[in-house]
């Protein structure tokens, strides 16, 4: 099974889910109505997390189309109802045979950031696609998280170095903090076609939902922080500044990147 240094078997997850949904949905879905989804399309959600992109690909696509979610833990998504053409399954995107092809419709929202094979599985997304269909990749670039404001030099200086510390463990465990910038080219070079992108980023205020994301996520490898140098009061004074409204950083730049795979000269597309 592929690592990943947020394990979505632990406690955080559903709070890491919530933020995500909140604050990131509303780009990613805007993203998918640009390819033009609609009734009777076959669309796959890779690593659909808690399952929220994959019931409103569900909505679009209706009765008539089909979706399959996947996720190496599915039972976050499991908790959902859904119709029958939306199917959920667990799955590794790196190792399992790929669920299905000539899929209009592939999307993955920050996966490939955390894999060390995430070329390859590029090329296992352009190979599920019909000639014609598109692949949505959207991915963090973390090289871009400035403090805006802090109420001292002091606060915003130990933001930077917990934050630069926990991009260093996410980069042991083989992900890219900055693969968000490089998922165009890759695209290009995987032979994609009609490539566009945009990329989203906001004021994150201390005690706001989207700052959760930076509690969730070092609370979660807290033991890798502290083995890597972050004292205990660094930690609890870190916690504090996510809560004082004071205290604002950028929020993660989320780039999506969407792309065709070349029609074939026989073929008509959608």
């Amino acid at each position: 099974m592929s690592h990943y240094l947020f394990d979505n078997n632990a406690a955080e997850t559903a709070g890491r889910f919530s933020v995500l949904e909140e604050h990131y949905d509303p780009v990613s879905t805007r993203q998918l109505a640009l390819t033009g989804v609609t009734s009777g399309w076959r669309c796959l959600e890779v690593g659909g997390g808690s399952g929220s992109l994959g019931d409103w690909l569900g909505a679009r696509v209706g009765p008539d189309g089909e979706v399959v979610i996947t996720d190496l833990e599915p039972r976050w998504a499991a908790s959902r109802s859904r119709p029958a053409h939306v199917h959920l399954q667990r799955h590794d995107i790196v190792r399992d045979p790929l669920p299905g092809s000539g899929f209009d419709l592939v999307h993955a929202r920050l996966v490939l950031f955390h894999l060390p094979q995430r070329l390859a599985v590029l090329r296992r997304l352009v190979s599920a696609l019909r000639p014609g269909g598109w692949l949505v990749l959207e991915e963090f670039d973390c090289g871009w998280t400035p403090v805006l404001a802090a109420p001292d030099q002091e606060t915003a200086a130990l933001f930077e170095r917990v934050h630069a510390t926990l991009m260093g463990l996410l980069e042991q465990a083989g992900a890219d903090p900055l693969w968000g910038r490089h998922v165009f080219g890759a695209m290009r070079r995987a032979g994609l076609t009609d490539l566009a992108a945009t990329t989203r980023a906001e004021a994150w205020v201390g005690g706001g939902t989207g700052m959760a994301l930076h509690r969730h996520n070092t609370d979660q490898v807290v033991g890798a922080l502290t083995a890597a140098g972050v004292t205990d009061k660094e930690l609890a004074l870190f916690r504090d500044a996510l809560t004082d409204p004071a205290f604002v950083v950028n929020s993660y730049p989320l780039i999506s990147v969407r792309g065709r795979r070349p029609a074939e000269t026989t073929e008509t597309t959608r």
